[in-house]
């Protein structure tokens, strides 16, 4: 019998929230590592991230480096069933969002044209399924978008299948404290 993905995403998320503090800051810090690797990065001048919370791979300080680094940092704020990235020009701009999560305040203004977007991941495939948290948000909001799209995830969330839909958007690049993966999406 296929796993659905509701037990995937609780297997992997069990996996992940068992690692320590410490591995979450060593491993993040060698993931930005990476990312500064990427040159699709590199050039991109405006970059669509997230905010990350829980056990997810930190993201403060790659926001920190596309701040400092005179590039447009837009964030994702949730609208109904959308988001909407909106450029977040200092930490001050952001305000707990519906989910608990970092998001713009209603003055940050929207933001229409990427060169990159970094995504969360619950799990990854090396071929660039992502599996996130089941709410589509993601998935909804690159439907239509052509640009680069970068999952940052740990090693051990990299899965050799995972159940994905049609509507799954693929991801391009992956990034893990081991490496840098180019999946086959063109």
């Amino acid at each position: 019998m296929a796993e659905t993905k509701e037990n995937v995403r609780k297997q992997f998320l069990e996996k992940r929230d068992w690692i320590s503090a410490d591995l979450i800051e060593i491993s993040s810090k060698q993931i930005r590592r990476n990312l500064g690797k990427v040159e699709q990065y590199r050039k991109a001048h405006v970059v669509g991230c997230y905010h990350s919370t829980g056990s997810e791979v930190r993201t403060h300080e790659i926001m920190q480096e596309v701040l400092s680094h005179g590039k447009v940092l837009a964030l994702p704020r949730v609208e109904g069933d959308s988001l909407v990235f909106c450029e977040v020009k200092k930490f001050e701009d952001l305000e707990k969002g519906e989910f608990g999560i970092m998001e713009p305040k209603q003055y940050c203004q929207a933001v229409q044209k990427f060169d990159l977007i970094i995504v969360p991941a619950v799990a990854m495939t090396k071929d660039g399924h992502r599996l996130g948290y089941g709410m589509g948000f993601y998935d909804r909001f690159l439907a239509d978008k052509k640009i680069p799209v970068v999952a940052l995830a740990y090693s051990k969330s990299i899965a050799k299948s995972i159940p994905y839909d049609q509507n799954d958007v693929k991801v391009s690049i992956i990034v893990t404290e081991d490496g840098i993966i180019h999946s086959d999406v063109a």
